[in-house]
């Protein structure tokens, strides 16, 4: 286990940069900072939705996830590390499925909403997207493994599934865009 903060503040970052994980450097407004700065802030989001109180089921898999984006986080934060693999973005897609399987195919767009839990965690989607774009970003210039930009993908669609599966364990249903509200 790496190094224990035993002192919070060092003054070091107040020229506007920061370590990262290898010992170098950089700004502090930089691509890296802004995807695993991204990836925290995500991390938190699901804390929230935690919060609201959800099933256990959900509760296991987003405390796991929590645990594999702070890993996540790790491995952006250290350039040339690796800590997300294939088999996570499998058993991603292993839970999205099970959670998908008993709802409803979706027939109109869903809009943020559906209960405390549902509408948290639609706000934990949309974090967990913008961390892909930040990804996605700084893969355009920098070192970035193709399976750090996957999981995320994967995360924000089950995240979008588990909105729908909160929504109806609150009994308040989806929310659904009407589109042809104007008309008429």
């Amino acid at each position: 286990m790496g190094n224990r903060l035993s002192k919070i503040y060092t003054r070091t970052g107040d020229d506007g940069s920061t370590g990262l994980g290898d010992g170098s450097r950089t700004g502090k407004d930089s691509l890296r900072v802004e995807a695993y700065g991204t990836v925290d802030e995500a991390n938190s989001t699901i804390g929230v939705v935690l919060a609201a109180g959800v099933p256990e089921a959900v509760h296991a898999l987003l405390t796991s996830v929590q645990h594999q984006l702070f890993d996540l986080g790790g491995e952006l934060c250290i350039p040339g590390h690796a800590a997300i693999d294939d088999d996570d973005i499998t058993r991603l897609e292993q839970q999205l499925d099970h959670f998908n399987a008993d709802l409803p195919p979706l027939k109109e767009f869903i809009l943020p909403g559906g209960g405390e839990a549902a509408a948290r965690c639609h706000v934990a989607r949309t974090v967990v997207r913008r961390a892909e774009r930040c990804a996605v970003a700084l893969a355009r210039v920098e070192e970035v493994r193709p399976q750090a930009v996957r999981y995320l993908n994967r995360l924000s669609d089950l995240l979008f599934v588990l909105c729908r599966v909160l929504s109806r364990v609150d009994g308040h249903g989806e929310v659904t865009w009407q589109h042809e509200r104007r008309r008429g």
